[in-house]
């Protein structure tokens, strides 16, 4: 068995692999009536497409999207609409390169599933990582802006959902000097102009040494109402940290102030509750606006950290797959930092997550 769905009524399966002639997924469970066009998807996939700058890279996929069931447009609906029947969308895979893998058919790159894939499947699929590719999170963008035209339908347009770098290798943002408004002014998600100009440089030196560096990303929800999510199994935050967890080169998850809550006293972690404006109102908010699995209304947030990208011009030891020792160096087209297109990933897991909860809440509490 083969697990490639996520979420339980708002229902998420990818399908394809890096180097077939298509990617895609199958949306089931969306609720009907919702306007829905190919070109709202496609806003959420140009910020994740490669190619776009020379620091991410330079496979040139145009990501366009198509729809290819789930919507009807007639007289009567006033533009496409949902029908609440499962929504198909295709991704075709237009600028691969199998030949750049050719010379590591045979050996294990370090860092990467191709190992594991073999120790599970017996068959793997060396070009660019087949299923492993971080090209399918191309999939989970589309799916999670459908997810976000779901939550504007549910609670009008309150719901805000935002992600950002706030390190790059050992160099982080000041978050004194964090200003939201400067993600889109630079080319990696990140609200510190002065991290962001230095990164710049950083990144350069890697990406011409043919090296990579890792990423910590940041991704918080605002808007999200009290009283969502399961006090046991069904918990928000133990979904979210899944979902996150899901996301290629992703290593670690942290909800509200995450491993930070280690060295903190119980006077300094508990987040008091007042009254404010007729309603419970929160003086801080180490819990990541989740508490016992339910959201408290407050902004939920997420961290995560992803490695470094495996692929490195650097040689490595490794071995073959007749059980040979050996070197490898992997050419081809890699992201210098996979952390920078894993920015809207994680708002697009943020968002499948959030819309699968309120469908729950809908179905139990009405």
């Amino acid at each position: 068995m083969s697990i490639n769905s996520f979420g339980r009524l708002f229902k998420v399966t990818t399908w394809g692999e890096s180097h077939g002639p298509a990617i895609g997924c199958v949306i089931d469970g969306c609720p009907p009536g919702i306007r829905l066009t190919a070109q709202d998807i496609q806003i959420a996939l140009d910020q994740r497409k490669p190619g776009t700058s020379k620091y991410v890279t330079q496979r040139r996929e145009p990501d366009e999207v198509e729809i290819l069931s789930g919507v009807f447009e007639d007289e009567r609906t006033d533009g496409p609409r949902t029908t609440g029947t499962p929504i198909s969308l295709m991704i075709k895979n237009v600028d691969q390169r199998s030949k750049d893998y050719s010379a590591i058919r045979d050996s294990y790159r370090p860092g990467h599933a191709d190992i594991t894939y073999d120790q599970k499947y017996g068959i793997r699929d060396y070009r660019g990582g087949g299923r492993s590719s971080a090209r399918e999170t191309a999939c989970r963008v589309a799916a999670g802006a459908v997810a976000q035209k779901v939550l504007n339908h549910l609670y009008g347009n309150d719901i805000q959902i935002t992600a950002y770098m706030t390190q790059m290798g050992p160099h982080f943002i000041d978050r004194t000097k964090m200003d939201i408004g400067e993600i889109t002014n630079n080319l990696f998600w990140c609200p510190d102009p002065i991290a962001a100009k230095k990164w710049e440089s950083v990144l350069d030196q890697a990406r011409k040494s043919g090296s990579s560096l890792g990423a910590m990303i940041e991704v918080t929800a605002s808007g999200f109402p009290a009283g969502l999510g399961a006090p046991v199994y069904g918990k928000l935050d133990g979904d979210l940290a899944s979902a996150i967890m899901s996301i290629n080169a992703v290593k670690s998850v942290e909800i509200g102030a995450g491993v930070e809550a280690a060295r903190f006293s119980g006077e300094d972690n508990a987040d008091e509750i007042c009254i404010k404006d007729g309603k419970p109102h929160f003086l801080s908010n180490h819990s990541g606006g989740i508490l016992g699995g339910i959201s408290t209304g407050q902004d939920i947030i997420a961290r995560f950290s992803v490695k470094p990208t495996s692929s490195i011009l650097t040689p490595r030891r490794t071995i073959t797959n007749d059980g040979q020792e050996t070197t490898i160096q992997t050419k081809g087209r890699h992201d210098p930092c996979v952390g920078i297109r894993g920015v809207p990933v994680g708002a697009a897991m943020m968002a499948l997550t959030l819309v699968d909860h309120a469908l729950l809440q809908r179905g139990q509490c009405g």
